[in-house]
């Protein structure tokens, strides 16, 4: 429908400021007529008056308006907070019932913002919803904008910082919020006041944990909460809290990588979720230079290749004692004549032998330099989370033989007594295919083929009593075996040819990446467990890895930070590797698990800010719904009238909201009409003066 407007319009033919000037002269001239009581003035003065007209040109234009529709903007909260209790039911009827009462005004288009919904991959942003609602006012000229309405629980986090005013002022129209969930509201949440990024392998990082029961009540007693921890998804530990309070805790750092410690608190008085009663730390292990004490038992043409390949990490601190002159050697040499270091044997093997990260034994036999009890404290030391890695020489096939001493107890073969020395190419075996520590060896060629490294010529021929073997040598013989002993780990290698490899000999061999690799995984490094169960996060999808030395196709369990579980089969890859990957729609901490291992993966934040405070109020968005004229209203109370108002007029009110009517248009077209044509109007202005004459000459 088009509405028609008038409007006086002037097309001057000559500059304004000439027209003033002979404006004054005619006043000038009719005021001495005036004056001197001419016959005629009036006439006169009417000619002079159609003339000026004449020169400024009037003309009456109409408009053809084409009226505009008011545009109000509705923002539904779909935020995390808002899927607690009935919110969102609540939130989507009071939308329904909005979208219901503005239908009825047909000079108004609704535009629904759905926003707040966490995007997997983003930052602990919380809820925005003025983002979204910038993004749409973009679109929409502000002298349309009747109104804004907001369905949240008021839990906003990107609310325009600075003067309510100024902010009220840059989208000029009033703001609404209906408010879902209830006044009054309380809730139990656990907070993590402190917590480090990164902690010492070995060492307890501090971590500062917080129980509060919302609204805090001053002058409430003081009470406790029951706290739940765990770490790596290992077993509870529970403990007693005071409420309202800091406690400090400690985290063991026992493993390089992440450390990922849950909490929980039991549920309070009053509780609105339990989601905000978890919460999650990650530290991730560091080790702080890794000693390593190295024992070669006599000189040999290795034992330069397994010092360079140590010292060549920067982050091994190598402590190398090789034994030049064994206590059976007598030649009479007298002692201060003797350039050699003494072996500090009880200052290493007992005062300072737990300090050690890793120990090799290098060639060394049973030769009386290291004594029994020592030996011992060795075997203890790897059964309390120790590492210790023997690469044996021809001696451990003789009556000189570690495996006599107390070292056989841990040791995962025992020597027959023969020595082969043909040439043979170290090869996988089935399970070394499969485990991490010799899984895509370079030069391992493919399985039941040659590898492409070069031959060894010597090994020592042992049965395996328990443990892992990743190598064979000669005739499919054990070559390189791990196993566990107590808490810690053991490696062994029947052979002193590694260094063949490092000297090139017919193309040589990766012998520093197998080296690092045995370092590491005897080091318990979690990306070289060859039985383990993996989970990460990449985009929007969670990616779950298995590492198993037998092939297995058994799904796993995913639990959801809602609670929530699913089924996920693997799919078997290279390498003992069976991967799957599940769409991620929630922000929080998935628990993944076999029923023998779990793996933790957290999608965005640990502790998002959304669930900080997730009592529903109005306060945060009070000063700017003031500032902007709206009204703010508990949806529990009904949704309130709905008015329009006229501009200028007051937009809120008790029980009612106002939209604000603009009354904006657009011009569809125009026409002008000159109201004094040209001739005609000179023929008056002549007639004028032609009466005004015949009357002065009477």
């Amino acid at each position: 429908m088009n509405l028609s407007a008038y409007t006086l319009a002037f097309a001057p033919l000559i500059p304004w400021r000439m027209i003033a000037v002979l404006a004054g002269v005619a006043m000038l001239i009719v005021a001495v007529g005036a004056w001197r009581r001419a016959r005629g003035l009036y006439w006169r003065g009417a000619a002079i008056a159609i003339l000026l007209a004449i020169l400024v040109n009037p003309a009456l234009v109409e408009e053809k308006r084409t009226p505009q529709r008011d545009v109000a903007i509705v923002v539904l909260d779909e935020s995390p907070s808002q899927q607690i209790g009935d919110r969102a039911a609540v939130s989507e009827a009071a939308l329904a019932a909005v979208r219901a009462r503005l239908a009825e005004d047909h000079d108004l288009d609704v535009r629904v913002v759905r926003a707040g919904k966490p995007q997997p991959g983003a930052g602990d942003d919380g809820t925005r919803l003025f983002t979204a609602l910038s993004r749409e006012l973009a679109e929409v000229p502000r002298q349309r904008l009747a109104g804004v309405v907001m369905i949240t629980d008021g839990e906003v986090h990107d609310i325009p910082a600075g003067d309510p005013k100024t902010a009220a002022a840059q989208f000029g129209a009033p703001l609404h919020v209906l408010l879902s969930g209830h006044p009054g509201e309380g809730d139990r949440r656990l907070v993590v006041k402190q917590s480090p990024s990164f902690g010492l392998v070995g060492k307890e990082a501090p971590l500062t944990v917080r129980v509060e029961d919302l609204p805090e009540k001053p002058d409430a007693a003081e009470t406790e909460a029951r706290l739940t921890w765990r770490k790596d998804g290992g077993a509870a530990h529970t403990q007693l809290v005071p409420v309202g309070r800091d406690v400090p805790l400690s985290i063991p750092i026992d493993h390089g990588g992440p450390n990922v410690l849950e909490l929980e608190v039991e549920p309070g008085p009053q509780e609105l979720t339990l989601i905000n009663n978890r919460a999650a730390v990650v530290v991730n292990g560091v080790r702080d230079r890794l000693k390593v004490l190295l024992v070669s038992g006599e000189p040999h043409a290795g034992e330069r290749v397994w010092r360079n390949i140590l010292k060549s990490d920067p982050s091994v601190d190598l402590v190398h004692f090789t034994i030049l002159r064994p206590p059976e050697k007598q030649d009479g040499t007298p002692i201060r004549e003797l350039s050699l270091i003494a072996f500090p044997i009880r200052e290493l093997f007992d005062v300072k032998l737990d300090e050690f990260d890793l120990i090799i034994f290098d060639r060394y036999s049973r030769r009386g330099v290291i004594p029994q009890a020592y030996i011992q404290n060795v075997v203890n030391y790897v059964r309390n989370g120790g590492a210790f890695l023997e690469a044996t020489g021809p001696s451990f096939g003789t009556p000189m033989s570690l495996f006599r001493t107390p070292l056989g107890e841990i040791l995962p073969t025992e020597p027959t007594g023969n020595v082969e020395e043909e040439g043979f190419k170290p090869a996988l075996t089935d399970q070394g295919w499969r485990h991490p520590v010799t899984d895509d060896l370079p030069g391992a060629g493919e399985p039941g083929g040659t590898p492409n490294w070069g031959r060894w010529f010597r090994q020592i021929d042992a049965h395996v009593h328990h443990g892992t073997t990743l190598m064979t040598g000669d005739r499919g013989e054990p070559l390189l075996v791990l196993d566990r002993a107590g808490k810690g780990r053991v490696a062994q290698l029947l052979s002193d040819q590694m260094w063949l490899w490092a000297r090139g000999f017919e193309g040589g061999g990766p012998q520093a990446e197998l080296l690092r690799r045995l370092a590491y995984w005897l080091m318990k490094e979690p990306d070289l467990e060859e039985n383990d169960l993996r989970a990460s996060i990449d985009g929007d999808r969670l990616v779950v890895t298995r590492q198993s030395l037998e092939p297995e196709n058994k799904p796993v369990t995913v639990t959801a930070p809602d609670g929530s579980t699913s089924t996920l089969a693997l799919t078997a890859e290279h390498g003992g590797r069976s991967t799957g990957t599940l769409a991620v729609n929630q922000m929080g901490l998935y628990r993944v698990t076999d029923d023998t291992r779990t793996a933790l993966a957290a999608a965005g934040p640990l502790n998002p800010i959304e669930y900080a405070d997730v009592r529903a109020t109005p306060d945060k968005l009070a000063p700017l719904v003031t500032a902007s004229g709206g009204g703010a209203y508990w949806i529990a109370d009904g949704v309130p009238e709905i008015r329009r108002v006229a501009s200028g007029r007051a937009t809120a009110g008790h029980g009612w909201l106002g939209l604000r009517e603009n009354d904006d248009y657009v011009v569809a077209g125009f026409t002008e009409t000159p109201l004094l044509p040209g001739i005609a109007a000179l023929l008056l202005a002549v007639g004028a003066l032609i009466v005004a004459w015949r009357r002065e000459g009477r």
